[in-house]
């Protein structure tokens, strides 16, 4: 189907506030994320269990539909947190970020997540200003999701495969899963972690401070 004039010119402008929100972040030396993953894939458990180790150095955006629990919780594991409501909406744009970035004390920040809303689908295509799409999936979604839900896994930079402290009740191939995101983006890095336990946090963690030292 084609697009509008009216599609195309909200593109252009996202792709505008998008740029100039990446410059201001980039002129900061931020490394920024836009964490993308299902309701419930464990998307706000994952930076609880990166903040404590980035403290003060890292910020989060936090995209819901409704309610700023989330930001909440970020904020109670020490971090500075700003909250978007989209009132609806799938997934987040670039002006609601580069509003939340004016928000941000940005001083002694490294890395900024943006969270956004719980989505495999929607949220791929847009870009927020980040340098970087990270998919969030976990067990008990099913090891297929990469395969069945591309668009996000295509432009993916990195793989986070949540919960593995589950395999052991659940029908699940980190494998299959695995090799069908390398299968769509052979620069993916994937990580199978648990936030729980902490099993696969070291490699996450050493993946984001490579980042940061890249900036």
């Amino acid at each position: 189907m084609s697009r509008t004039k009216a599609q195309i010119d909200i593109a252009a402008k996202n792709r505008t506030l998008a740029a100039e929100s990446r410059g201001v972040l980039r002129g900061r030396g931020i490394f920024t994320v836009n964490l993308i993953g299902s309701p419930g894939c464990g998307k706000t458990s994952l930076l609880e269990a990166t903040a404590r180790h980035f403290g003060e150095r890292m910020a989060v955006i936090e995209g819901d539909i409704k309610t700023d629990l989330d930001a909440k919780r970020i904020e109670a594991a020490g971090i500075q947190a700003v909250q978007i409501e989209t009132g609806g909406a799938c997934h987040l744009d670039a002006a609601q970020v580069a509003g939340a970035i004016a928000r941000l004390d940005l001083e002694s920040v490294e890395i900024l997540f943006i969270e956004n809303v719980g989505n495999l689908v929607c949220p791929s295509s847009v870009d927020l200003g980040e340098d970087v799409k990270v998919a969030v999936v976990s067990l008990p979604e099913g090891d297929e999701k990469p395969a069945k839900y591309p668009a996000l896994f295509v432009r993916a930079g990195a793989v986070v495969i949540n919960k593995t402290d589950l395999l052991p009740y659940l029908d699940y191939s980190i494998e299959r899963a695995a090799a069908d995101c390398r299968k769509l983006s052979n620069k993916a890095v994937v990580m199978p972690l648990s936030c729980r336990t902490g099993e696969g946090m070291d490699m996450w963690i050493s993946y984001l401070e490579g980042a940061i030292a890249s900036r």
